[in-house]
Protein backbone atom coordinates (compact mmCIF):
# COMPACT_ATOMS: atom_id res chain seq x y z
CA UNK A 1 0.00 0.00 0.00
CA UNK A 2 2.83 2.48 0.63
CA UNK A 3 4.44 1.94 -2.65
CA UNK A 4 1.57 2.21 -4.06
CA UNK A 5 0.07 5.63 -2.74
CA UNK A 6 3.96 7.18 -3.03
CA UNK A 7 3.99 5.69 -6.40
CA UNK A 8 0.65 7.48 -7.07
CA UNK A 9 2.50 11.08 -6.38
CA UNK A 10 5.27 10.55 -8.12
CA UNK A 11 3.90 9.68 -10.97
CA UNK A 12 1.16 11.89 -10.96
CA UNK A 13 -1.48 10.66 -13.44
CA UNK A 14 -4.67 12.17 -13.16
CA UNK A 15 -7.95 10.16 -12.74
CA UNK A 16 -10.38 10.02 -15.40
CA UNK A 17 -12.15 13.25 -16.79
CA UNK A 18 -15.03 14.47 -15.88
CA UNK A 19 -17.05 14.68 -18.14
CA UNK A 20 -17.01 11.78 -19.74
CA UNK A 21 -16.72 9.88 -16.91
CA UNK A 22 -18.82 10.28 -14.07
CA UNK A 23 -17.43 10.61 -10.61
CA UNK A 24 -19.61 8.63 -7.94
CA UNK A 25 -16.71 9.17 -4.83
CA UNK A 26 -15.73 12.03 -3.95
CA UNK A 27 -13.33 11.52 -1.09
CA UNK A 28 -10.48 10.81 -3.33
CA UNK A 29 -11.12 13.16 -5.91
CA UNK A 30 -8.27 15.08 -5.60
CA UNK A 31 -5.89 11.98 -5.25
CA UNK A 32 -3.96 10.72 -8.90
CA UNK A 33 -4.70 7.66 -10.16
CA UNK A 34 -2.04 5.41 -11.38
CA UNK A 35 -1.75 2.73 -9.81
CA UNK A 36 -4.85 1.98 -8.25
CA UNK A 37 -4.65 0.89 -4.41
CA UNK A 38 -7.89 -0.47 -4.38
CA UNK A 39 -7.43 -3.40 -7.05
CA UNK A 40 -4.01 -3.71 -5.42
CA UNK A 41 -5.53 -4.68 -1.93
CA UNK A 42 -8.34 -6.82 -3.15
CA UNK A 43 -5.80 -8.18 -5.57
CA UNK A 44 -3.15 -9.05 -2.79
CA UNK A 45 -5.59 -9.74 -0.17
CA UNK A 46 -6.94 -12.67 -1.84
CA UNK A 47 -4.39 -14.22 -3.62
CA UNK A 48 -1.90 -14.04 -0.84
CA UNK A 49 -5.06 -15.60 1.32
CA UNK A 50 -5.31 -18.48 -1.10
CA UNK A 51 -1.11 -18.91 -1.29
CA UNK A 52 -1.36 -19.28 2.11
CA UNK A 53 -3.56 -21.76 3.18
CA UNK A 54 -3.69 -23.69 0.13
CA UNK A 55 -1.18 -25.97 2.09
CA UNK A 56 -3.18 -25.72 5.49
CA UNK A 57 -6.40 -26.51 4.89
CA UNK A 58 -8.04 -29.03 2.49
CA UNK A 59 -10.00 -27.19 0.01
CA UNK A 60 -10.69 -27.64 -3.84
CA UNK A 61 -7.63 -25.62 -5.18
CA UNK A 62 -10.00 -24.42 -8.57
CA UNK A 63 -12.66 -22.92 -5.97
CA UNK A 64 -10.65 -20.86 -3.72
CA UNK A 65 -8.24 -19.50 -7.17
CA UNK A 66 -11.75 -18.41 -8.74
CA UNK A 67 -13.04 -16.70 -5.33
CA UNK A 68 -9.80 -15.19 -5.31
CA UNK A 69 -10.46 -14.07 -8.84
CA UNK A 70 -14.17 -12.99 -8.62
CA UNK A 71 -13.23 -11.02 -5.35
CA UNK A 72 -10.24 -8.49 -6.73
CA UNK A 73 -12.23 -8.70 -9.96
CA UNK A 74 -15.15 -7.03 -9.03
CA UNK A 75 -13.72 -4.91 -6.72
CA UNK A 76 -11.32 -4.00 -9.89
CA UNK A 77 -14.71 -3.42 -11.78
CA UNK A 78 -16.20 -1.00 -9.24
CA UNK A 79 -13.53 1.29 -9.45
CA UNK A 80 -13.88 1.32 -12.99
CA UNK A 81 -18.03 1.69 -12.85
CA UNK A 82 -17.31 4.62 -9.98
CA UNK A 83 -15.21 6.46 -12.52
CA UNK A 84 -11.99 6.47 -9.96
CA UNK A 85 -9.80 4.83 -12.45
CA UNK A 86 -8.70 4.03 -15.97
CA UNK A 87 -8.18 0.36 -17.31
CA UNK A 88 -4.27 1.16 -17.13
CA UNK A 89 -4.73 2.68 -13.38
CA UNK A 90 -6.13 -0.88 -12.46
CA UNK A 91 -3.78 -3.05 -14.47
CA UNK A 92 -0.63 -1.04 -13.49
CA UNK A 93 -1.90 -2.01 -9.74
CA UNK A 94 -2.53 -5.57 -10.40
CA UNK A 95 0.52 -5.92 -11.95
CA UNK A 96 2.55 -4.33 -8.89
CA UNK A 97 1.05 -6.26 -6.28
CA UNK A 98 1.94 -9.43 -8.80
CA UNK A 99 5.74 -8.84 -8.75
CA UNK A 100 5.53 -7.93 -5.25
CA UNK A 101 4.24 -11.36 -4.69
CA UNK A 102 6.63 -13.05 -6.51
CA UNK A 103 9.47 -11.17 -5.14
CA UNK A 104 8.35 -11.36 -1.46
CA UNK A 105 6.74 -15.22 -1.26
CA UNK A 106 10.04 -16.83 -0.90
CA UNK A 107 10.63 -14.15 2.40
CA UNK A 108 7.10 -15.40 4.20
CA UNK A 109 7.91 -17.74 6.65
CA UNK A 110 11.26 -15.61 7.44
CA UNK A 111 8.55 -12.25 7.95
CA UNK A 112 6.47 -14.49 9.96
CA UNK A 113 9.14 -15.55 12.58
CA UNK A 114 10.88 -11.98 12.93
CA UNK A 115 8.17 -11.38 15.67
CA UNK A 116 10.06 -13.12 18.18
CA UNK A 117 13.81 -12.87 16.84
CA UNK A 118 14.59 -10.00 19.36
CA UNK A 119 13.40 -7.36 21.76
CA UNK A 120 14.64 -4.50 19.23
CA UNK A 121 11.84 -5.78 16.72
CA UNK A 122 9.17 -3.51 18.21
CA UNK A 123 11.51 -0.43 18.09
CA UNK A 124 11.82 -1.50 14.43
CA UNK A 125 8.08 -2.17 13.95
CA UNK A 126 7.41 1.56 14.95
CA UNK A 127 10.25 3.76 13.84
CA UNK A 128 10.56 2.47 10.19
CA UNK A 129 6.85 2.57 9.30
CA UNK A 130 6.68 6.35 11.00
CA UNK A 131 10.30 7.53 9.08
CA UNK A 132 8.39 6.48 5.99
CA UNK A 133 5.02 8.28 6.66
CA UNK A 134 6.96 11.69 7.74
CA UNK A 135 8.47 11.33 5.16
CA UNK A 136 6.10 10.84 2.47
CA UNK A 137 6.12 12.70 -0.85
CA UNK A 138 5.14 16.35 -0.45
CA UNK A 139 2.00 17.03 -3.16
CA UNK A 140 1.26 20.46 -4.51
CA UNK A 141 -2.06 20.76 -2.89
CA UNK A 142 -3.83 18.56 -0.34
CA UNK A 143 -4.92 15.39 -0.91
CA UNK A 144 -5.97 12.61 1.94
CA UNK A 145 -2.98 10.24 0.05
CA UNK A 146 -0.59 11.08 3.17
CA UNK A 147 -3.44 10.34 5.83
CA UNK A 148 -4.64 7.05 4.28
CA UNK A 149 -0.99 5.36 4.08
CA UNK A 150 0.03 6.64 7.56
CA UNK A 151 -3.39 4.79 8.73
CA UNK A 152 -2.61 1.71 6.55
CA UNK A 153 1.27 1.29 7.97
CA UNK A 154 -0.10 2.34 11.73
CA UNK A 155 -2.25 -0.39 11.88
CA UNK A 156 0.51 -2.58 10.25
CA UNK A 157 2.65 -1.52 12.85
CA UNK A 158 0.36 -2.03 15.29
CA UNK A 159 -0.84 -5.75 14.51
CA UNK A 160 2.28 -6.73 13.98
CA UNK A 161 3.48 -5.29 17.95
CA UNK A 162 0.54 -7.10 19.18
CA UNK A 163 1.81 -10.47 17.94
CA UNK A 164 5.13 -9.45 19.01
CA UNK A 165 3.86 -8.96 22.68
CA UNK A 166 1.55 -11.77 22.43
CA UNK A 167 4.69 -14.28 21.91
CA UNK A 168 7.43 -12.02 24.52
CA UNK A 169 4.75 -12.14 27.08
CA UNK A 170 3.38 -15.28 25.99
CA UNK A 171 0.15 -14.20 26.33
CA UNK A 172 -1.65 -16.28 23.25
CA UNK A 173 -3.01 -19.57 24.19
CA UNK A 174 -0.95 -22.66 23.36
CA UNK A 175 -2.90 -25.46 21.59
CA UNK A 176 -4.00 -28.37 24.01
CA UNK A 177 -2.62 -30.78 21.31
CA UNK A 178 -0.79 -30.64 17.96
CA UNK A 179 -2.61 -29.67 14.95
CA UNK A 180 -1.81 -31.76 11.83
CA UNK A 181 -0.11 -30.22 8.89
CA UNK A 182 -3.06 -30.39 6.54
CA UNK A 183 -7.11 -29.40 8.80
CA UNK A 184 -10.13 -29.71 7.59
CA UNK A 185 -12.60 -26.19 7.51
CA UNK A 186 -14.79 -26.85 10.13
CA UNK A 187 -18.81 -26.54 9.07
CA UNK A 188 -20.37 -23.43 9.59
CA UNK A 189 -22.83 -24.01 12.71
CA UNK A 190 -25.38 -22.18 14.53
CA UNK A 191 -23.39 -21.71 17.50
CA UNK A 192 -20.43 -21.04 15.46
CA UNK A 193 -22.09 -18.02 13.89
CA UNK A 194 -23.33 -17.00 17.14
CA UNK A 195 -20.03 -16.89 18.59
CA UNK A 196 -18.47 -15.08 15.60
CA UNK A 197 -20.66 -12.52 15.58
CA UNK A 198 -20.78 -11.99 19.94
CA UNK A 199 -16.61 -11.99 19.09
CA UNK A 200 -16.97 -9.26 16.81
CA UNK A 201 -19.41 -6.92 18.47
CA UNK A 202 -17.35 -7.21 21.45
CA UNK A 203 -13.86 -6.55 19.72
CA UNK A 204 -15.33 -4.06 17.58
CA UNK A 205 -16.67 -1.62 20.44
CA UNK A 206 -13.57 -2.14 21.87
CA UNK A 207 -11.70 -1.11 19.05
CA UNK A 208 -14.02 1.91 18.65
CA UNK A 209 -13.67 3.02 22.02
CA UNK A 210 -9.59 3.04 22.38
CA UNK A 211 -9.64 5.17 18.68
CA UNK A 212 -11.71 7.52 19.69
CA UNK A 213 -9.59 7.51 23.04
CA UNK A 214 -6.36 8.11 21.68
CA UNK A 215 -7.49 9.99 19.04
CA UNK A 216 -8.78 12.32 21.09
CA UNK A 217 -5.97 12.52 23.75
CA UNK A 218 -3.46 12.92 20.72
CA UNK A 219 -4.92 15.72 19.18
CA UNK A 220 -5.19 16.86 22.29
CA UNK A 221 -1.92 16.95 23.33
CA UNK A 222 -0.15 17.88 19.58
CA UNK A 223 -2.66 21.26 19.70
CA UNK A 224 -1.05 21.90 22.61
CA UNK A 225 2.40 21.47 21.84
CA UNK A 226 2.34 23.31 18.72
CA UNK A 227 -0.13 25.73 20.07
CA UNK A 228 -3.27 25.61 17.30
CA UNK A 229 -6.62 26.14 17.79
CA UNK A 230 -8.66 22.85 18.65
CA UNK A 231 -10.81 21.58 15.98
CA UNK A 232 -8.99 23.38 13.20
CA UNK A 233 -9.46 21.55 10.40
CA UNK A 234 -6.37 23.30 8.40
CA UNK A 235 -4.45 22.89 11.69
CA UNK A 236 -5.54 18.92 11.84
CA UNK A 237 -3.62 18.34 8.00
CA UNK A 238 -0.51 19.99 9.00
CA UNK A 239 2.44 17.49 8.68
CA UNK A 240 3.86 17.54 12.21
CA UNK A 241 0.16 16.71 13.38
CA UNK A 242 -1.42 14.69 11.04
CA UNK A 243 0.95 12.13 10.36
CA UNK A 244 1.69 11.67 14.78
CA UNK A 245 -2.12 11.25 15.30
CA UNK A 246 -2.89 8.69 12.66
CA UNK A 247 0.20 6.94 14.15
CA UNK A 248 -0.45 7.26 16.99
CA UNK A 249 -4.30 6.45 16.78
CA UNK A 250 -4.04 3.48 14.28
CA UNK A 251 -0.98 1.83 16.01
CA UNK A 252 -3.29 1.41 19.25
CA UNK A 253 -6.25 0.19 17.03
CA UNK A 254 -3.86 -2.88 15.57
CA UNK A 255 -2.28 -3.29 19.00
CA UNK A 256 -6.26 -3.72 20.67
CA UNK A 257 -7.36 -6.01 17.85
CA UNK A 258 -4.02 -8.74 18.38
CA UNK A 259 -3.94 -8.28 21.81
CA UNK A 260 -6.63 -6.82 23.99
CA UNK A 261 -9.55 -8.47 22.18
CA UNK A 262 -8.38 -11.88 22.81
CA UNK A 263 -7.94 -11.09 26.53
CA UNK A 264 -11.30 -9.82 26.38
CA UNK A 265 -12.81 -12.83 24.62
CA UNK A 266 -10.76 -14.89 27.32
CA UNK A 267 -11.99 -12.89 30.69
CA UNK A 268 -15.79 -13.27 28.36
CA UNK A 269 -14.85 -17.25 28.03
CA UNK A 270 -15.77 -16.24 24.34
CA UNK A 271 -12.12 -18.39 23.57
Amino acid sequence: MYIGQVAKDILKWPRPLSPPVVKLEKRVIDEYGMPSTHAMAATVISFTLLISTMDRYQYPFALGLLMAVVFSTLVCLSRLYTGMHTVLDVLGGILVTAVLIVLTYPAWTLIDRLDSASPLFPVCVIVVPFFLCYNYPASDCYSPTRADTTTILAAGAGVTLGFWVNHFFQLASAPTESLPGVQNIPPLTTDMLVLGLTKFTVGIVLILLVRQLVQNLSLQVLYSWFKVVPRNKEARRRLEIEVPYKFVTYTSVGLCATTFVPMLHRFLGLL
